[in-house]
Protein backbone atom coordinates (compact mmCIF):
# COMPACT_ATOMS: atom_id res chain seq x y z
CA UNK A 1 0.00 0.00 0.00
CA UNK A 2 1.40 3.25 -0.94
CA UNK A 3 2.41 5.98 1.60
CA UNK A 4 -0.80 8.44 0.34
CA UNK A 5 -3.41 5.23 0.89
CA UNK A 6 -2.20 4.69 4.20
CA UNK A 7 -2.28 8.16 4.71
CA UNK A 8 -6.10 8.39 3.30
CA UNK A 9 -7.19 5.22 5.33
CA UNK A 10 -5.78 6.93 8.47
CA UNK A 11 -7.54 9.97 8.00
CA UNK A 12 -11.13 7.87 7.38
CA UNK A 13 -10.74 6.11 10.67
CA UNK A 14 -9.94 9.09 12.51
CA UNK A 15 -13.29 10.76 10.73
CA UNK A 16 -15.40 7.48 11.59
CA UNK A 17 -13.97 7.41 15.37
CA UNK A 18 -14.60 11.36 15.71
CA UNK A 19 -18.45 10.40 14.58
CA UNK A 20 -18.80 7.45 16.96
CA UNK A 21 -17.54 9.94 20.25
CA UNK A 22 -13.78 9.22 19.73
CA UNK A 23 -14.03 5.94 22.42
CA UNK A 24 -12.64 3.09 20.91
CA UNK A 25 -14.92 1.21 23.80
CA UNK A 26 -18.23 2.27 23.29
CA UNK A 27 -20.63 -0.57 22.61
CA UNK A 28 -17.17 -3.03 21.76
CA UNK A 29 -17.46 -6.29 23.14
CA UNK A 30 -15.20 -6.40 25.95
CA UNK A 31 -15.39 -2.89 27.10
CA UNK A 32 -16.93 -3.99 30.34
CA UNK A 33 -13.45 -3.76 31.65
CA UNK A 34 -12.54 -2.17 35.27
CA UNK A 35 -10.14 1.00 34.81
CA UNK A 36 -9.63 0.37 38.59
CA UNK A 37 -8.53 -2.93 38.23
CA UNK A 38 -6.54 -1.98 34.78
CA UNK A 39 -3.78 0.17 37.10
CA UNK A 40 -2.91 -2.03 39.38
CA UNK A 41 -2.65 -4.55 36.48
CA UNK A 42 -0.60 -1.94 34.34
CA UNK A 43 1.64 -1.92 37.91
CA UNK A 44 2.01 -5.49 38.19
CA UNK A 45 3.20 -5.77 34.96
CA UNK A 46 5.57 -3.25 35.05
CA UNK A 47 4.43 -1.48 32.07
CA UNK A 48 5.66 2.21 33.44
CA UNK A 49 8.95 0.37 33.25
CA UNK A 50 9.36 1.14 29.48
CA UNK A 51 5.79 3.38 29.25
CA UNK A 52 4.79 6.77 31.04
CA UNK A 53 1.51 6.12 32.12
CA UNK A 54 -0.82 9.04 33.13
CA UNK A 55 -2.08 8.15 36.72
CA UNK A 56 0.18 5.48 37.36
CA UNK A 57 2.73 6.43 40.24
CA UNK A 58 6.37 5.76 39.05
CA UNK A 59 5.09 4.66 34.97
CA UNK A 60 8.22 7.28 33.58
CA UNK A 61 9.50 4.93 31.31
CA UNK A 62 11.05 6.00 28.03
CA UNK A 63 11.41 2.96 26.08
CA UNK A 64 8.07 2.58 24.65
CA UNK A 65 5.43 5.46 23.73
CA UNK A 66 3.46 7.10 26.22
CA UNK A 67 0.47 5.47 27.34
CA UNK A 68 -1.65 8.57 27.11
CA UNK A 69 -4.85 9.67 24.98
CA UNK A 70 -4.78 6.37 23.51
CA UNK A 71 -8.34 6.60 22.52
CA UNK A 72 -7.71 9.22 20.00
CA UNK A 73 -5.41 7.42 18.64
CA UNK A 74 -5.81 6.04 14.95
CA UNK A 75 -3.56 3.08 15.12
CA UNK A 76 -2.53 1.18 17.83
CA UNK A 77 1.13 0.18 17.52
CA UNK A 78 1.53 1.67 14.17
CA UNK A 79 -0.84 -1.28 12.64
CA UNK A 80 -3.71 -2.35 14.16
CA UNK A 81 -6.87 0.11 13.84
CA UNK A 82 -7.58 1.16 17.59
CA UNK A 83 -10.46 -1.16 18.39
CA UNK A 84 -10.56 -2.18 22.38
CA UNK A 85 -10.29 -5.70 20.69
CA UNK A 86 -7.22 -5.13 19.20
CA UNK A 87 -5.96 -3.19 22.15
CA UNK A 88 -6.26 -6.25 24.15
CA UNK A 89 -4.73 -8.39 21.24
CA UNK A 90 -1.49 -6.34 21.34
CA UNK A 91 -1.00 -6.89 25.16
CA UNK A 92 -1.77 -10.20 25.08
CA UNK A 93 0.63 -11.08 22.19
CA UNK A 94 2.55 -8.46 20.75
CA UNK A 95 5.04 -10.40 19.42
CA UNK A 96 2.12 -12.11 16.89
CA UNK A 97 0.95 -8.61 15.64
CA UNK A 98 4.30 -7.50 14.99
CA UNK A 99 7.80 -9.76 15.43
CA UNK A 100 10.16 -7.00 15.70
CA UNK A 101 8.59 -4.96 18.29
CA UNK A 102 10.84 -4.30 21.52
CA UNK A 103 7.43 -4.84 23.71
CA UNK A 104 7.66 -8.73 25.31
CA UNK A 105 5.22 -10.79 25.80
CA UNK A 106 4.23 -10.24 29.37
CA UNK A 107 1.99 -13.33 29.73
CA UNK A 108 -0.88 -10.81 30.28
CA UNK A 109 -4.33 -12.54 30.73
CA UNK A 110 -7.75 -12.23 28.70
CA UNK A 111 -9.18 -10.03 32.30
CA UNK A 112 -6.21 -8.15 33.26
CA UNK A 113 -5.96 -7.00 28.90
CA UNK A 114 -9.50 -6.35 29.43
CA UNK A 115 -8.83 -4.50 32.53
CA UNK A 116 -5.85 -2.34 31.35
CA UNK A 117 -7.16 -1.26 27.83
CA UNK A 118 -10.99 -0.03 29.99
CA UNK A 119 -7.88 1.88 31.93
CA UNK A 120 -6.01 3.50 28.68
CA UNK A 121 -9.48 4.47 27.22
CA UNK A 122 -10.73 6.45 30.22
CA UNK A 123 -8.34 10.07 29.15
Amino acid sequence: MSQRARLLQAVAFALCAALHGGNALAGEPGAAGDPERGEAALRLYGCGTCHRIPGVAGAHGNVGPPLSRIARRVYLAGVLPNTTANLIRWIQAPQQVAPRTAMPDMGVSQRDARDMAAYLYRD
